[in-house]
């Protein structure tokens, strides 16, 4: 461990070391699941943060410095998820002709995926601050940060939280779906926005250009109907 570190201090001080870092991570993640025949549960984020968190536990190096480096990747959440508007612009027509189904998914995903954290916290005798961060879990990574903020959560357990669980959708939405014999794409992309945000929506995206624009709807009125949601749920259940 000890000549992992010496090795490493010189190397801890290169511009942009850990951006190249998280960007090989995904790479040989990309490399396994090619190796694995696709297989989503060989999920390339789930495999470049396990090889992150090994570097940075046997080098030594806190989370803040390689946050600092590596901190243009988070930037680029934003315009990822802008353009998912791309596909949904091309798709329109479809979207159009779905928005009573899509409604009705949208409003019983979003009260169950928020509701079910919180009787699971509950259940297992979390107290209230770690059920309203664990609300709004199923949306994309900003927006669930900025809710829990706002109603007495813990941001930085939410953002966990909500890149587990986008993992979680990425690793099993598509498996489950069609064990349950659902092909249509359109089911396959509301449910990635939906119950996995941006993860589980970059896994389906370059399977179908008409499952990417439903999982930008999921995202965004998914983000749109939770943040209403969760506030709402705080003001029933005031602090003690």
């Amino acid at each position: 461990m000890h000549a992992i570190k010496a090795f490493w201090m010189p190397l801890a001080v290169t511009p942009l070391l850990w951006l190249a870092t998280t960007l090989f991570a995904y790479l040989i993640g990309k490399w396994l699941q090619k190796l694995c025949r696709n297989s989503p549960i060989a999920n390339p984020v789930l495999i470049a943060i396990v090889l992150v968190a090994i570097l940075l536990a046997a080098t030594g190096t806190p989370y803040d410095q390689y946050f600092a480096g590596a901190q243009f990747i988070n930037f680029l959440l934003g315009p990822a998820t802008v353009a998912l508007a791309v596909p949904l612009a091309l798709n329109t027509a479809h979207i159009k002709s779905s928005l009573h189904g899509v409604g009705l998914a949208l409003i019983s995903g979003s009260i169950t995926t928020t509701l079910s954290g919180v009787v699971v916290v509950r259940m297992l005798g979390g107290d209230r601050s770690i059920a309203l961060s664990m609300a709004p879990k199923s949306v994309t990574t900003p927006i669930a940060m900025a809710v829990a903020e706002e109603v007495g959560g813990v941001p930085a357990l939410t953002a966990a939280l909500a890149i587990a669980g986008g993992i979680f959708a990425a690793v099993i939405g598509q498996v489950v779906l069609r064990w349950l014999r659902v092909d249509d794409w359109r089911a396959h992309g509301l449910a990635a926005g939906v119950a996995g945000s941006g993860v589980a929506a970059a896994q389906v995206a370059p399977l179908s250009g008409l499952a990417a624009a439903f999982a930008a709807v999921g995202i965004g009125l998914n983000g749109l109907l939770t943040a209403l949601i969760v506030p709402l749920l705080a003001h029933l259940w005031p602090a003690s």
